[in-house]
């Protein structure tokens, strides 16, 4: 992680009133956490601004246990709830008897099968009933997100999507979280700037993309979880709010 500056305040207020604003008006609203970088600075938000938002994290089954460490004192630090949502038992035993533990190493194909089961079916429960899903999502972060909008309606989701961080930089999110002294997974300080599961999660060496320890063994376009593409492989349709009127 860069070494921290200064965050400018109008940025941290454009994205506090990006989140204010998109919860007044499409409540309720659910944000979804993988406890990264990026997700603890929009946790810290929604807190200092005490906003209305359930907060979801995914537990995969297959987290590094420094982002357990992390969820137990992220819960501890802000007194929220934040609600861990595991894959259905019998669809990841079923793909695990079929294909073994570790089939993500096999092909794109069997890593996305299982990326869906615990990543992807976990999320439909945690935006069920939802009207505005809160994420952590920067343009810089990879090729497959640089078209990502502040504000759009997910097509695919059916909801209004908010990623208040989306035009940050790397050292924006660093002078945040060292202005506000937000906790972080231990993984970062350890070359890991992306941290998914465990065996699909490597540190990275300098001069590489902070997401080129996922998934590392394919290539930078087919390198999403699911959570924000659309069941054929592309990003996630989105209109602009005016395109839905």
């Amino acid at each position: 992680m860069p070494a921290p500056s200064d965050i400018a305040p109008d940025r941290v207020q454009a994205a506090a009133a990006l989140l204010r604003d998109a919860i007044a008006a499409h409540a309720p609203a659910v944000f979804t956490t993988s406890l990264g970088l990026e997700d603890m600075v929009v946790l810290d938000l929604i807190v200092r601004e005490g906003l209305d938002v359930e907060i979801v994290t995914l537990d995969t089954g297959r987290l590094p246990e420094a982002t357990h460490v992390l969820l137990d004192a992220a819960r501890e630090r802000y007194g929220r709830p934040i609600r861990a949502l595991h894959p259905d038992a019998a669809a990841l035993e079923a793909f695990v008897l079929a294909e073994g533990s570790n089939a993500f190493y096999r092909s794109v194909e069997l890593r996305k099968q299982c990326c869906a089961i615990r990543k992807v079916e976990p999320l439909r429960r945690a935006l069920a009933g939802k009207r505005l899903w809160i994420t952590g999502l920067r343009r810089a972060q990879a090729v497959t997100r640089g078209a990502l909008e502040p504000l759009a309606y997910d097509t695919d989701h059916g909801l209004t999507k908010a990623s208040p961080l989306a035009d940050w930089s790397t050292q924006d999110v660093a002078d945040y979280i060292a202005a506000h002294d937000v906790p972080v997974n231990t993984l970062h300080a350890q070359g890991y700037p992306s941290i998914g599961c465990a065996p699909c999660t490597r540190a990275i060496t300098p001069g590489e993309d902070e997401r080129a320890g996922r998934w590392w063994w394919e290539s930078p376009q087919t390198k999403e979880c699911g959570l924000h593409v659309a069941p054929d492989g592309r990003i996630v349709r989105t209109r602009t709010l005016a395109q839905t009127a």
